[in-house]
């Protein structure tokens, strides 16, 4: 199963919490401080909320969830293939889960783009001592500490 990622940046999570439940009539599927996301069957959608204050309604990020690391692979393949470079991160902790993804460059107004696949849940939003310098398209020199509003 493959679907599309939205994520937005809110500015209070909870107020979006429940315009979300109400707009698609479920529950997050997960939700942690300043963080939520829900997977909406139809249409096919994962929906990510980020709390970060004055940059509501802005566009976080976008991204594909697919199922499995054989998908990431095959896309980043075909990806280089067409001529895009993409920034590789594997086993990595982003938004409260261990994930193995990459960062899809060369979208043409900068729009950061992630294929990714969710190998296990986290307790934490970002693990700093994995070494990894992104999450969320942002590096780690941007980030000063591992909170949904540093990082993304």
């Amino acid at each position: 199963m493959s679907r599309v990622q939205l994520a937005l940046n809110v500015n209070d999570v909870d107020e979006a919490v429940e315009f979300y439940t109400k707009l698609f009539g479920i529950e997050p599927a997960k939700r942690r401080p300043g963080y939520a996301n829900f997977a909406i069957a139809e249409p096919p959608l994962k929906l990510v909320l980020l709390e970060n204050p004055g940059q509501g309604g802005s566009l976080n990020h976008l991204g594909v969830e697919v199922a499995d690391v054989d998908t990431v692979d095959a896309e980043q393949t075909r990806l280089a293939a067409q001529g895009l470079a993409s920034i590789d991160e594997r086993g990595t902790t982003c938004c409260y889960a261990k994930q193995d993804k990459f960062w899809v460059q060369g979208a043409p107004n900068g729009e950061p783009w992630e294929i990714y696949t969710v190998l296990a849940d986290s307790i934490t939003f970002r693990d700093e001592t994995e070494g990894h310098d992104q999450c969320c398209g942002t590096t780690s020199a941007e980030a000063d500490e591992p909170t949904a509003t540093a990082c993304c």
